[in-house]
């Protein structure tokens, strides 16, 4: 355990303890003991300190390997906010700006058309409204789009194209930039909001920017000088035995081995580094990152962006101030909830009363597609981070749950 979770009375910092251990109680007997989820962990940090941190049931159900706190888990789209936060340090030193036009720096792109009709190799399309820009990337307003969406053609492309699916990739990241050139877009940059691959591309963007891998860039300018040693696209063998495994939840009973971490591909260097949801993390090193969040781009001393950039960052930037419930086209999305607005890497809490949990104005949260979830509310000088390692988790309320149980915790 890292000196970043050494925990403090929850008293100390305005939460119940009794309520925690409720919260705690309540996610082992309707979850972890029913079968549903294998494993958790529940991380709740508030005024600079770590107030709670349990973990129940198991990291490895299989080989009856208990959940640890410093398990390493798939965050899946919990990569996001990371990339995002990397590229806007690069709009910070001048080298991008978020209204370039992304052909700018992907020239075969440079004709990408709008879906109107047609299957793929026999797509026909029209000019886009305007042309794809930075932010469109930013807030997935890009017109790109997800394979397991499975709502239209151009999402059917994807599929047959090998772009964005989770697991084994046989294409690379310049493979699937140069594959895309051939695929329409689902849409106007800049008119609808749809979950899409516009992270993918901000990595491959970073590359191009910096003129070296992605991933290294991301391991040099962030993730090594937070200290987020446990971090990264693979795991190392000496500390192979922490990844847990990743499981699917099932409807009506057990969940279901679906990544052995003995045979996991994250064991390997992987083909395609993807921007949008390669990484490994453990809770106290996204803990890191989300601290340097909320202390306006600062940790231990070290400026990461300015507050004025992460302000930016955490204000609803979906066009005409709507919410994702006005804006959203997709059929799945990490955050389904009115009231909800999208930044440049974040969902953002607009209005609570519209999206019928508690919160605050102002704060943000994403998750990663094996349930994992994280909210930082600077106003309450809040953290929480939930890891478990369970695909399709959006069966169970398990977001909705830890949100109510959280804010309910509040004792000041």
């Amino acid at each position: 355990m890292t000196d970043a979770l050494d925990i403090i009375a929850p008293e100390r910092v305005g939460l119940s303890a009794a309520r925690l251990r409720r919260m705690d109680d309540h996610f082992r007997s309707a979850y972890v003991d029913t079968g549903k989820v294998p494993g958790i962990l529940t991380l709740v940090a508030r005024r600079g300190a770590v107030a709670h941190l349990s973990v129940a049931g198991m990291a490895d159900r299989e080989r009856g390997v208990a959940m640890r706190d410093d398990a390493l888990v798939r965050i899946y789209s919990m990569t996001k906010p990371l990339t995002s936060v990397l590229f806007m340090m690069l709009v910070e030193e001048g080298k991008v700006a978020l209204d370039d036009p992304v052909c700018g720096l992907i020239p075969k792109w440079r004709d990408l058309g709008v879906y109107q009709s047609g299957a793929a190799g026999a797509f026909k399309s029209r000019p886009p409204e305007r042309p794809m820009l930075m932010i469109d990337l930013l807030r997935h307003t890009s017109g790109l789009t997800y394979a397991f969406q499975e709502r239209t053609p151009v999402d059917a492309a994807y599929a047959k194209a090998g772009i964005g699916t989770l697991g084994a990739h046989d294409l690379n990241l310049v493979g699937a930039i140069e594959a895309l050139a051939a695929i329409p877009l689902d849409f106007s940059p800049g008119s609808a909001w749809n979950y899409s691959v516009s992270t993918d591309v901000l990595g491959y963007l970073i590359g191009v920017i910096e003129r070296r891998p992605f991933e290294d860039v991301l391991r040099d300018r962030l993730l090594e000088p937070l200290g987020m040693t446990d971090t990264g696209f693979q795991v190392p063998a000496a500390e192979a035995s922490r990844l847990a495994a990743c499981y699917l939840a099932q409807p009506g009973g057990q969940a279901t081995l679906t990544d052995d971490p003995v045979k996991s591909a994250y064991l390997r260097a992987p083909r395609l580094v993807s921007g949008g949801g390669g990484l490994i993390s453990t809770a106290a090193d996204y803990l890191r990152f989300c601290r340097m969040l909320l202390a306006g781009g600062t940790l231990d001393g070290a400026r990461y962006l300015s507050r004025k950039t992460v302000a930016l960052m955490t204000a609803n930037h979906l066009p005409g101030g709507g919410d994702l419930t006005e804006m959203s086209v997709s059929m799945f999305s990490e955050a389904a909830y009115a009231g909800v607005g999208f930044g440049l890497g974040f969902a953002i809490v607009e209005h609570p009363a519209r999206m019928m949990a508690p919160g605050t104005a102002g704060s943000y949260f994403w998750g990663g597609a094996a349930g994992t979830y994280f909210w930082i509310d600077p106003a309450e000088e809040l953290i929480v981070i939930f890891m478990t390692q369970l695909r399709d988790s959006s069966l169970f309320p398990l977001r909705r749950d830890l949100r109510n149980m959280v804010y309910a915790a509040f004792d000041d």
